[in-house]
């Protein structure tokens, strides 16, 4: 794993090896069913264009879809975030704007973090430009592959339910392991540079600072550990924290090994 070297490095260099420090991170456990939710008020700066970036860390190795992050109203109005288990392949897709990706790239690192963006665009002329997803740094090669129609509107960013560490109320699969810097850009189709940087041959945080949140974009720092879902994007975008407590706050990030 590639994190496995910055962890190495932090550890005998001090935390001098990395350039932006991300000083803790949220714990969500099954068991408990721990998750957060928001619903946007109405629709966000573009129905075409967002980014989703966050690092994380997974937990137990579960037997269904591990869902990351939801949005959801109906069947005909959805969309998500999960990898999916029988193959340990990452996959995306949203009902109401017709996409569906998945990965090539088998995932099976539960011990390390990595840093995932997903980045929609879909004005762009070339088809496979309008979903990408890429992990740590590098974009993904696809399974399968059924990208929007040009100028296709997005679930993402509408006034409809968007659960972190679920499925729709987060009662469903919830996820299990942890989130750290979770970012939703509203408007805008950032490469994942935005949020992280290669030093050493290790793909490290980068401070995501410039940024430009949109409407109904945030930023999770969970840094408050009695208000784990307060946005600090200035939009306050605050998410509503579900079976958290203060325990849920822990000191294990991308740049500090618990």
């Amino acid at each position: 794993n590639l994190l496995a070297g910055a962890a190495a490095a932090a550890s005998a260099g001090g935390a001098g090896f990395y350039n932006h420090q991300i000083e803790q991170s949220a714990r969500f456990d099954r068991g408990s069913s721990s998750y957060l939710k928001r619903t946007p008020s109405g629709a966000g700066s573009s129905q075409t264009t967002c980014t989703i970036s966050y690092w994380f860390k997974r937990g137990a190795d579960l037997n269904d879809n591990v869902y990351m992050i939801t949005a959801y109203s109906s069947n005909s109005s959805r969309a998500a975030i999960f990898i999916v288990p029988s193959n340990n392949e990452f996959r995306s897709f949203g009902v109401g704007n017709s996409y569906a990706i998945e990965t090539s790239r088998v995932f099976r690192d539960n011990g390390g973090w990595s840093h995932l963006v997903l980045r929609i665009d879909t004005t762009q002329s070339t088809a496979n430009d309008r979903i990408r997803m890429y992990l740590n740094g590098n974009l993904l090669a696809l399974d399968e592959n059924t990208q929007p129609s040009q100028n296709n509107t997005l679930v993402w960013n509408t006034a409809i339910s968007h659960v972190i560490g679920g499925y729709e109320s987060g009662q469903v699969l919830p996820y299990d392991g942890y989130f750290a810097e979770f970012i939703m850009a509203d408007g805008q189709s950032y490469a994942p540079t935005q949020f992280g940087e290669t030093k050493n041959g290790v793909w490290i945080p980068k401070d995501p600072s410039g940024t430009s949140f949109g409407t109904n974009g945030f930023h999770l720092k969970f840094e408050n550990a009695s208000d784990l879902g307060n946005d600090s994007s200035g939009n306050n975008n605050d998410f509503t924290a579900n079976n958290m407590g203060a325990d849920h706050q822990v000191l294990d990030s991308p740049t500090f090994g618990s």
